[in-house]
Formats: structure tokens, C-alpha cells, sequence
């Protein structure tokens, strides 16, 4: 089966909830999506309510998979750049698939969605990302077709003695 994915669903409780139950269960898989394990939905309640309100605010847009079952089993926010000179690009932030997916596809098939829906965005010529490094995720956003175009090195301090790179990565739509 594959994900049926929705750009810019309707925020209920049930979703927010998946989102939540989403990011808590793919950080303490050990993905970089902005925390280290372990966590609990309540430490990530507080940046979801963030994006919530970037979204209330019209600076991002949600992407979401849900699986055979309807349940939330990916996540990517599309938001806006608000620099005058850098709005021809987007970000693209916490960009997931649940633990129980990996190994489908379903990390491809959510970049490819989040393409498809970059590219309905008037004025977008551009998606742009960082992701940790050492942890090979350069390499399977390069498969993806994005490109790396920056590196900062130990900018991410994962733990004490533990400082990872921060991977600037640029998929170009035009």
C-alpha cells in the first residue's frame, strides 16, 4: 500500500494528536527531527503548537501521509521564506515517516508529494532543507534529487562531545 497524502489538511484534534504521536515515535526511533530521545508528546507539544500557529498565519503549510489505516504516518511543513529577497524559495522542516514505514518508499514518495505541492505555490522556484549530518540523511535527500549546497560543521550539539554538521541541501523546481 502506499500513503494518501493532503496538502494543507483541515487541523482537528485527531490530527494534531497523530502529528504528536508521530514526532514523539520517530524521535525516539532516533530520527533528527529536532529532538533526541527520549521524548514525550508533551516535550514536542510546544513546537507543534508553534507551527500551528505559523500555519494560522498563512507562513507554512502542512503536508501530511496517512497510511491504509488513516492513521498520520508522515509529516512535512512547507513554510515560507519572509526575507524579501529569498521569497522565490521554501523551506521544508520536520519532514517524517513513521518507524513502522520505513523501508517502503514512503520517505521518496513524501519528498516527491512535497514537490508536487511546492510547485502549486505561486512564485516557488525552490525547496530548500537542513538535516543532520552523520546520520546519511545527505545521501537519501541527494537520491531525492536535492542538492547539497552548504555545511556547517558541529553546528548541531546532539549531546555533550557529540556536535554533527548541519547539511544545507537545495532541490531547484524550475
Amino acid at each position: 500500500m502506499s500513503l494518501t497524502f493532503t496538502f494543507d489538511p483541515a487541523v482537528t484534534p485527531e490530527l494534531r494528536d497523530g502529528i504528536l504521536d508521530l514526532w514523539a515515535d520517530v524521535t525516539n526511533a532516533g530520527g533528527a527531527v529536532g529532538f533526541v530521545p527520549p521524548v514525550t508528546r508533551e516535550d514536542i507539544r510546544p513546537h507543534l503548537v508553534r507551527q500551528l500557529v505559523s500555519m494560522a498565519e498563512e507562513r507554512s503549510r502542512l503536508l501530511v501521509g496517512r497510511d491504509e489505516e488513516g492513521r498520520v504516518a508522515a509529516t512535512a511543513f512547507l513554510t515560507y521564506n519572509t526575507h524579501h529577497l529569498m521569497t522565490h524559495w521554501l523551506w521544508l522542516y520536520t519532514v517524517m515517516v513513521h518507524p513502522r514505514h520505513q523501508g517502503k518508499g514512503y520517505g521518496r514518495d513524501l519528498l516527491a508529494a512535497a514537490e508536487r505541492s511546492a510547485r502549486t505555490i505561486d512564485g516557488i522556484e525552490a525547496i530548500r532543507l537542513t538535516c543532520r549530518g552523520g546520520l546519511g540523511l545527505e545521501r537519501f535527500y541527494a537520491s531525492c534529487g536535492y542538492k547539497e549546497v552548504g555545511r556547517v560543521p558541529d553546528a548541531i550539539r546532539v549531546a555533550p562531545g557529540d556536535d554533527r554538521d548541519d547539511v544545507i541541501m537545495l532541490l531547484p523546481l524550475t
